[in-house]
């Protein structure tokens, strides 16, 4: 069987149900950077660029009635090289712990605008936020409830584009959505070279081929073996999370 299969089922029923589904795509993972929500500033939580992004995201919840899963990381206080005399495990670690912060924020900002959210870490801190479990994140997602996936998989030695990819896999995510500072996907880093080619679509075994650096390689493969596509977008215009849930055609895709 398809691994959306289930998921098709579930929107099918809705439609029934005379729910209107208007996003191509009903349940993805959008992947946020730690240092996306730092804004301008380039350390910690910037709130006006945060508002921004979360605005969007209630707009695809209420509006196209996507059931949106974010995983976020932690970049803007701290990133597990920062220690390069730390034992890796405790510096990773303390990456997830930042991680949190940022979930904890992004929880704020999509309550204060009415969307109901859920904060789920990996590692366990019942005081703030619940455990991750997969049925129980399911289940808040067909309920119009945001999912923040914490801490990455809980484990050091994994990046959150790994978490990303993991979570994505177990919740049966249509797509997963990478929002970095380019707008997509380039033969060469477009910042160094200005001839640099932009793709449209490419093959993760050409992403992991040519050392494209799109994700890492864990996390590229894992999405490849599972067959989740990926799309890759600028998110200096955070409306391009609305128009890529849409399907309109932006950034690159990866499948």
């Amino acid at each position: 069987m398809n691994k959306h299969a289930g998921q098709r089922k579930y929107n099918t029923r809705l439609r029934k149900k005379g729910v209107r589904i208007l996003a191509k795509y009903k349940r993805v993972i959008l992947k946020i950077s730690g240092e996306a929500l730092a804004g301008k500033r380039g350390f910690g939580l910037d709130e006006p660029t945060i508002e921004g992004i979360t605005g969007v995201i209630a707009r695809a919840v209420r509006e196209l009635k996507a059931e949106i899963a974010i995983v976020v990381g932690g970049g803007n206080f701290w990133r597990g090289r920062s220690g390069k005399n730390m034992d890796r495990s405790r510096a990773d670690q303390m990456g997830m712990l930042a991680t949190a912060i940022n979930a904890l924020a992004l929880q704020d900002a999509l309550e204060r605008q009415g969307v109901p959210t859920r904060v789920q870490t990996a590692i366990e801190m019942r005081a703030i936020a619940e455990p991750y479990i997969r049925g129980r994140a399911i289940r808040h997602l067909q309920k119009e409830r945001v999912v923040i996936f914490a801490c990455g998989t809980g484990s050091p030695f994994f990046s959150t584009d790994t978490a990303a990819a993991l979570r994505a896999a177990e919740i049966d995510a249509e797509l997963i959505l990478l929002a970095k500072k380019v707008d997509g996907v380039y033969d060469s880093d477009p910042n160094i070279n200005a001839t640099a080619i932009k793709f449209d679509k490419i093959k993760y075994l050409d992403v992991l081929n040519r050392g494209l650096g799109v994700m890492d390689s864990t996390a590229t493969s894992l999405c490849m073996d599972n067959n989740i596509p990926l799309l890759i977008f600028g998110l200096n215009e955070p409306e391009n999370i609305y128009k890529a849930i849409s399907g309109e055609e932006i950034g690159t895709a990866v499948r």
